[in-house]
């Protein structure tokens, strides 16, 4: 299985103002094509050809770094896109979700909070995650292109905290980056449908 560069979802510009046309041009025509590009050729006399995305990224996780990072963004960038949508974000989640994020995490108030504050206190690039670890939600930071597929988790929500996605719109403000994501971009029935998934 080879992997490829998907398009976005929606327009270029649909996620303005909160992500403009210039960030997605670069991170998903470059950053993400670059993903894409690279993995392939190291996936290449890996041992891991043929396997889906999870277990290649699985597979060279603490092994083939080079094929790791590649891969492990490319699965990231592929539900981040997802995980965004114009007119996105706010208060009203579907109930399922809801009532697990109350029940595992005290709440989306709190979840805003706990997932921003992992956003801000990952140290250089990485990711913001809640997740789905022993039946239950959790949230998570990772370093690079680590998830939590490779800590015996699944995600269901991820916000690209690498300074790439934020920089052309934020420079260095990241909290403010996190906030938007969190009240205006993120898709939360995509993340219903991967916690439906991570949890049957």
């Amino acid at each position: 299985m080879s992997f490829k560069l998907p398009d976005l979802p929606y327009a270029y510009d649909a996620l303005a103002p909160y992500m403009s046309r210039e960030t997605l041009e670069y991170h998903h025509d470059k950053h993400h094509k670059a993903y894409v590009d690279t993995g392939n050729k190291l996936l290449e006399g890996s041992g891991l050809e043929g396997k889906s995305l999870e277990e290649v990224v699985k597979g060279a996780y603490g092994k083939n770094q080079g094929l790791f990072n590649n891969a492990g963004q490319h699965y990231n960038h592929l539900h981040f896109w997802q995980w965004m949508k114009p007119n996105g974000g706010g208060d009203k989640l579907p109930g399922k979700l809801q009532a697990a994020i109350d029940k595992d995490l005290g709440g989306l108030a709190k979840v805003k909070e706990d997932f921003s504050q992992a956003g801000m206190t990952q140290f250089g690039s990485g990711w913001a995650w809640i997740a789905v670890k022993d039946g239950k939600l959790a949230i998570m930071k990772t370093p690079n292109g680590e998830n939590p597929l490779v800590h015996g988790a699944t995600p269901i929500l991820g916000c690209d905290v690498w300074e790439h996605s934020y920089y052309i719109d934020y420079r260095n403000r990241r909290a403010d980056y996190l906030k938007a994501f969190l009240d205006h971009l993120v898709n939360w029935e995509h993340v219903e449908a991967m916690f439906a998934a991570a949890t049957k």
